[in-house]
């Protein structure tokens, strides 16, 4: 574990942010993920990367490699299991000496182990950021990192980590909300980085795994044959608005049950230039809404359901400019190519294809049949 949050544009004084979300998987991991964020940190060169939750598939830690058969109980053997979960996408960074720092998603702390219990391992690998170590009014994943200048050592950018969901136990209830404690602790966070800045709020990204409400004034219902058009069932047909939103939707927002307003938290602060969330596989926009950018990114995930926009979401951050940084999206096919071996790849890994790979499976199973069958006949 590194000993702080802190980070520094680099040499070249920009700095280069990488988010994975949902990478949400198990023990027995899809090499296809792996593969891809491999060529993400190779060919991205990452200066910081977060993961913004949904980091493992909680609550099927014990399923075995096919099928949904318990493989282990009990605490002592999830732990080992989630331990081995959390490797596959820890380590790739260890090697590499590229900085991490996490959120957790709904499906994190789903089953035996505590979300503090989880940050342990998590802070067992030297490129983790320690997260909130101090602050026992807010979870173990609440905090900032604060981006200093290379030469000043002072704040020059800011990013705001915060947990939006856990799961009660007790109750086998999934909350999904901030909690007010949290909107508390960013008001005393960003009012101190202000306060230190002479008085100038220091430009921040906020992540948080699942959207805020406010993201669907993003969205306009429409007719079916206009462009974008989704069919939503329950809210009809809808859309991104193309003037204030470009990006690709294929599902209607799955929002917080509550955000205590921190939404109106950030204007009032001033400091909040983006929200980023995940949490829906298959959405991948950006758009701005009363001066704050909401970005959704798609999933890495290969064991849960998505489509061909899985990958990754860059952030570049000039130093002198910080406020204006550019954000892109970098999907499979961008990262790992479009040869016929990457398609094979994506196809056998992907969740989506079950029914497809099926077929392919029958086909080729009656296919050998027949033709053995055919030679045993020709020898006969």
């Amino acid at each position: 574990m590194r000993n702080s949050n802190e980070i520094r544009f680099n040499s070249s004084k920009t700095i280069r942010i990488m988010q994975v979300s949902d990478p949400q998987d198990m023990k027995y991991v899809r090499k296809a993920m792996v593969k891809m964020l491999d060529e993400a940190y190779d060919k991205l060169k990452p200066d910081l990367v977060v993961f913004t939750g949904d980091n493992i598939l909680g609550n099927h830690l014990l399923d075995a490699r096919f099928g949904s058969r318990q493989i282990a109980s009990g605490k002592a053997a999830t732990l080992q299991i989630m331990k081995e979960s959390i490797h596959h996408i820890c380590a790739p960074l260890e090697k590499r000496k590229i900085p991490f720092a996490m959120i957790y998603g709904n499906h994190d702390d789903m089953n035996l182990v505590s979300k503090d219990e989880q940050a342990d391992i998590y802070r067992s690998y030297s490129m983790c950021l320690p997260m909130n170590t101090r602050n026992g009014r807010v979870d173990c994943d609440t905090y900032n990192i604060p981006i200093l200048g290379s030469e000043s050592g002072k704040p020059v950018f800011n990013l705001y980590m915060m947990d939006c969901a856990w799961y009660d136990k007790k109750e086998d209830k999934c909350y999904q909300a901030i909690k007010p404690e949290t909107i508390e602790w960013y008001r005393q966070t960003s009012a101190k980085l202000t306060a230190e800045n002479g008085g100038n709020p220091v430009p921040s990204l906020l992540f948080a795994h699942i959207p805020l409400p406010e993201i669907t004034n993003l969205i306009e219902q429409c007719g079916q044959n206009d462009i974008g058009a989704i069919n939503t069932h329950r809210r009809g047909w809808c859309r991104l608005r193309p003037d204030i939103a470009r990006g690709s939707m294929k599902e209607y927002p799955s929002i917080l049950e509550e955000d205590n307003g921190l939404f109106d938290a950030a204007l009032e602060c001033g400091d909040v230039r983006g929200i980023v969330s995940g949490h829906d596989h298959t959405n991948c926009f950006e758009g701005k809404y009363k001066g704050i950018e909401f970005i959704q990114t798609s999933c890495a995930s290969f064991r849960c359901y998505g489509d061909e926009n899985r990958g990754v979401r860059v952030f570049d951050i000039n130093e002198f400019e910080p406020e204006n940084y550019m954000t892109y999206f970098f999907n499979y096919a961008d990262l790992c190519g479009r040869s016929a071996v990457s398609k094979a790849r994506f196809f056998w890994n992907a969740d989506e294809r079950e029914k497809q790979k099926f077929a392919v499976i029958a086909g080729t199973a009656a296919t050998v049949a027949a033709g053995a069958a055919g030679a045993f006949l020709k020898k006969k």
